[in-house]
């Protein structure tokens, strides 16, 4: 019997038994049917950011923003790409520190974009400063 993976579902936050060996097959939901992954990252609200690090195996790639930071803007597009190269090792999410604060305080972003690498429930790693997306898959890679 293979080991089995929890894993939220990025639409309906249901958590998904999903076994190890299929997740590169484009695993989908169990309640509502869509892909589990999307090669996306994630937009993360306080409440979903909260089941995607509580419920989860797989470890999260947060990356905290602003829309008013040039250097954010600038590696959005980087992050979208390392979401396609981990994904579905990976989940990666981004958390507006305009909109979700408490998340901002409670983990002491204080320059931006700040990169934090979650596993199991803890903060792994974090790394301020743009990233290009060789270079975002590698810090990942390397602290894994």
């Amino acid at each position: 019997m293979s080991e089995s993976l929890h894993l939220v579902c990025p639409h309906c936050q249901a958590v998904n038994r999903v076994p190890a060996t299929r997740l590169s097959q484009g695993p989908k939901c169990g309640q509502c049917h869509q892909a589990l992954f999307s090669g996306h990252p994630l937009a993360l609200t306080t409440k979903s950011f909260e089941t995607h690090l509580a419920r989860s195996d797989i470890p999260l790639l947060v990356d905290f923003w602003a829309d008013w930071c040039g250097p954010c803007k600038m590696m959005a597009p980087a992050f979208a790409q390392a979401a396609q190269a981990l994904e579905p090792r990976v989940r990666l999410g981004k958390v507006d520190t305009e909109a979700e604060q408490q998340l901002s305080v409670r983990y002491n972003i204080r320059s931006i974009p700040t990169l934090i690498l979650f596993k199991g429930g803890h903060e792994l790693a974090r790394q301020s400063g743009a990233l290009s997306a060789p270079d975002i898959v590698r810090w990942v890679n390397s602290q894994l």
